[in-house]
């Protein structure tokens, strides 16, 4: 059983399938091959052959350049940071600008509260007609 892959990289000689589907740097798909015939176009082309998706039947490789590896890591980075944690719980609070003094006031000890629980909080404040 092939381990699973911990983080996208580069995947170089090590490939535990003996058929893939390769896509090429373009993005198009070349079909499926044996893994000898997807090394030798991955030298041929100076490129480099990364583990997609390996779920399917047979599992997706791509042959990238070393910047289209570089840029992908950069965009999953960034959608990793972007994406909630798991175990943090996001308070969302929305209230208008013509709030009264009270409202405002016990808004502001519950804000305090989720603060306090370690609650990601997000304040909403919408403009009064």
């Amino acid at each position: 059983q092939p381990k699973s892959k911990a983080a996208f990289g580069s995947v170089g000689r090590r490939i535990p399938y003996r058929i893939l589907h390769v896509i090429n740097q373009d993005g198009e798909s070349l079909g499926n091959m044996h893994r000898a015939e997807a090394l030798r176009l991955m030298d041929q082309h100076g490129l480099k052959l990364v583990l997609l998706r390996e779920n399917v039947e047979p599992p997706v490789y791509r042959l990238m350049t070393g910047q289209q590896i570089h840029e992908e890591q950069l965009k999953r980075a960034e959608k990793k940071k972007a994406s909630p944690k798991p175990g943090v719980i996001q308070k969302e609070l929305s209230f208008s600008s013509a709030i009264a003094k009270n409202d405002l006031e016990t808004k502001t000890k519950q804000i305090a509260q989720w603060i306090e629980k370690r609650h990601h909080v997000k304040v909403t404040i919408r403009q009064a007609k």
